[in-house]
């Protein structure tokens, strides 16, 4: 069963493994509490909600990619 599994990822491109998109994905979550807790731009803090959603989904998603 393993070798079916790594068959089924070897098709994957690189780039679209579970790590490099977690740490994306992390990013974006991070960028979004960043927006919220900054006190300087109102355009920053009104986009901080949706970029902490666009990061958690992606997460989840990516979360079922393949190794």
């Amino acid at each position: 069963m393993s070798q079916q599994i790594e068959g089924r990822a070897s098709w994957f491109p690189l780039w679209l493994r579970r790590g490099p998109c977690e740490v994306v994905a992390m990013f974006l979550i991070g960028l979004g509490v960043v927006m919220l807790m900054q006190p300087f731009w109102l355009e920053l803090y009104s986009y901080s909600f949706v970029t902490i959603l666009a990061g958690t989904l992606g997460f989840v998603i990516v979360s079922h990619f393949p190794d």
